[in-house]
């Protein structure tokens, strides 16, 4: 609900486009990318630049070579977002931050339950990978998600529309263990219902069918969690339709979208001082080191945390 006190909170003083990362927001998201080499040519552009030009893109949907002249040429924001789709480097800020931000929350870092469901999408004529989905009659592809019961997107994956839910649930639930050990329950829709789904992993799987007496639109339990999170990161043009010509890149720019709504979220706590923002970034940071030194990485499906703080819990 919109009140004076929300509005305040969500209100992002910049002195450009909205799309510009605030200094709070910069504060949680420069850890995680790359630090500028010792030798070699240095930057002509600072990071930040980069990533409000990929933001703007995000955003506003427009084509790459559209960016406005104030931000650093387009060959040069492109060249960093294809260097970031090709390293898994949004994936890997959104895996931290979602760890961060349930933490800040007071919850376990690897949840316990999550929501899954799909969304078809109409490509365009940039081609690619692609299908026809039969259900919604969309020629195009659907982006797979994961999210937790919070609405924080875990897993997401974009396949040709004409995988089924019950084809493309499985491998996204077996894509989660690796990087969300404790998931112990998922929640779906009835076109996950079956033995490939149930069978994929050790996660439960559990249907949330419709009232049978229901008449016209009903919110669904725990269902209505994923769909409100594709409508967050409906807000981004980019994700109006599939514009991309590659899986990987559709993969990176939903990744991106999700860690624009974690960014923002922690950026604007309210009870989160500047200070205090710095220390649990360092925090966070030295758990993750610590698992990286011990031989483990995000590829292999290591928890960025401590591994004496992610056990199961009955909390979801």
């Amino acid at each position: 609900m919109w009140t004076p006190t929300t509005r305040k909170q969500h209100i992002r003083e910049t002195s450009r486009y909205q799309t510009d990362v605030t200094d709070e927001e910069w504060l949680v998201i420069m850890p995680h990318l790359p630090s500028a080499n010792s030798t070699g040519r240095p930057r002509a552009w600072p990071m930040r630049e980069i990533i409000n030009g990929i933001f703007y893109v995000m955003r506003s949907g427009c084509p790459w070579r559209l960016l406005p002249s104030d931000l650093p040429p387009w060959s040069t924001i492109y060249r960093w977002f294809a260097k970031f789709r090709d390293e898994d480097r949004f994936a890997k800020i959104n895996h931290a931050l979602v760890m961060f931000d349930r933490e800040r929350t007071g919850r376990q870092s690897s949840p316990t339950g999550a929501i899954i469901d799909s969304q078809s999408v109409k490509t365009t004529e940039a081609g690619g990978p692609r299908g026809y989905d039969a259900g919604k009659k969309i020629n195009g592809r659907k982006r797979h998600a994961l999210v937790d019961t919070d609405g924080r997107g875990l897993v997401l994956e974009p396949h040709p529309a004409s995988v089924q839910d019950r084809d493309g649930g499985g491998p996204l639930l077996r894509i989660s263990r690796r990087i969300f050990p404790f998931i112990q329950r998922v929640f779906a829709d009835g076109g996950y219902a079956g033995e490939k789904v149930a069978n994929a992993t050790l996660i439960a799987v559990e249907i949330v069918r419709k009232n049978p007496d229901q008449i016209g639109f009903a919110v669904q339990p725990r269902r209505w969690v994923v769909e409100r999170f594709f409508a967050w990161i409906g807000r981004n043009r980019r994700l109006a339709k599939d514009f991309e010509a590659t899986i990987d890149s559709a993969r990176a720019f939903l990744y991106a979208a999700s860690v624009i709504l974690l960014v923002r979220r922690i950026a604007r706590a309210s009870w989160l001082s500047k200070q205090t923002l710095r220390y649990q970034i360092i925090e966070m940071l030295a758990n993750v080191r610590a698992i990286q030194v011990s031989g483990h990485s995000f590829a292999n499906g290591a928890s960025a945390t401590a591994t004496a703080r992610l056990r199961p819990s009955g909390c979801l």
